[in-house]
């Protein structure tokens, strides 16, 4: 399967600031890569220097086949993007904004009016047709923005961060409309905080941090990185945490964690589901009544935390993490001051 994107050894500095170090980057024809990392790891930057908007300093990079800093022009009219921004213009309507960018893509003007409908339709946005965007609500504009990156059908897509500010129904519509341009041969380069979206999207998934490539694998592979199955269970009292973990230690292939407060007790164990039956009996012999039992394995949050030393849902939620370098930070806020445009 040729690869619709390559980035190769991407370099992009900001003053001392190193936002991409070297970045090397494939997503073959149909799929969909998911690049992951905290804030400030250059992720933004990456997807601007793909999709022209930024020059990087050294490196190359192809899409869909065409050279990305010797034929920008070229390149885009093959390619559709997000940003973190809704990039749209609120004096005019829903319909007027999709079937401008139509018209700018040449589409001819029946086409573009016949677009703009499927997709207000598509993104339940008919009602709100024909209504200046200045009364839309955040998650109204996002879903709109997000339309017209779809607009000409371009074989290769780039949505930085797409679904953040949409509730959670509006962001299953888009997994699903995602799902679909992908069954249909797009392909897609997906930046998210989301470890559930990329989880349920992406056939590749890249983790970086500070400008540089650190993981990449499917989700199970990914996953496999951290370890293997955990046995979570809460007891029915804290003092019983103590026997609990004593009546366990040879079920353990790692460190037992306990939460007290929680009365809860994590046991990484080797042979899943086995062991949990070992588990119960075990505690059961302890005396130990237990309130919760489960066996789960490593999420994506703990293969984030792991790589990144952070939790995901630290930047999801737009905080800055104690432990962040101050070039990381500076660079994320220089990355957010290039520019909302398509």
């Amino acid at each position: 399967m040729p690869d619709a994107i390559v980035a190769e050894g991407l370099v992009k500095r900001y003053g001392q600031l190193v936002a991409l170090d070297g970045l090397d980057l494939t997503v073959p024809e149909g799929t969909v890569t998911a690049l992951l990392g905290p804030n400030g790891a250059g992720k933004t930057t990456a997807v601007r220097v793909l999709t022209t908007l930024l020059v990087p300093d050294a490196g190359r990079a192809t899409v869909a086949g065409i050279d990305v800093l010797r034929h920008p022009q070229a390149l885009k009219s093959r390619i559709g993007a997000s940003g973190q921004y809704a990039a749209v213009d609120e004096y005019l309507t829903g319909f007027e904004n999709l079937e401008m960018v139509g018209r700018l893509y040449h589409m001819g003007v029946q086409r573009s009016k016949e677009r703009a409908r499927e997709l207000l339709e598509r993104f339940r946005l008919s009602d709100a047709a024909d209504r200046p965007v200045r009364g839309y609500s955040g998650g109204m504009r996002r879903r709109l923005d997000l339309a017209g990156a779809l607009v000409a059908n371009p074989p290769v897509l780039f949505l930085d961060e797409p679904t953040t500010g949409l509730d959670p129904r509006a962001r299953l519509d888009l997994w699903d409309v995602i799902e679909e341009l992908v069954a249909g041969g797009t392909t897609l380069l997906l930046t998210t905080q989301y470890m559930e979206e990329a989880d349920r999207l992406a056939d590749a998934i890249v983790v970086i941090d500070h400008g540089k490539v650190i993981a990449r694998g499917t989700a199970d592979e990914l996953k496999t990185m951290v370890g293997g199955d955990r046995i979570e269970l809460t007891v029915d009292h804290v003092d019983k945490l103590a026997i609990a973990e004593g009546a366990l230690q040879g079920l353990a292939d790692g460190e037992i964690h306990l939460e007290p407060g929680m009365r809860r007790i994590t046991v990484p164990v080797g042979n899943g589901s086995q062991a949990l039956v070992d588990a119960i009996g075990l505690l059961a012999a302890s005396d130990v009544q237990v309130r919760d039992v489960g066996l789960r394995r490593p999420s994506l949050d703990d293969v984030f935390l792991r790589l990144t030393g952070h939790e995901a849902e630290q930047y999801a939620a737009g905080e800055a993490s104690s432990n962040g370098s101050g070039g990381a930070k500076a660079a994320e806020r220089l990355e957010a001051t290039e520019g909302k445009s398509r």
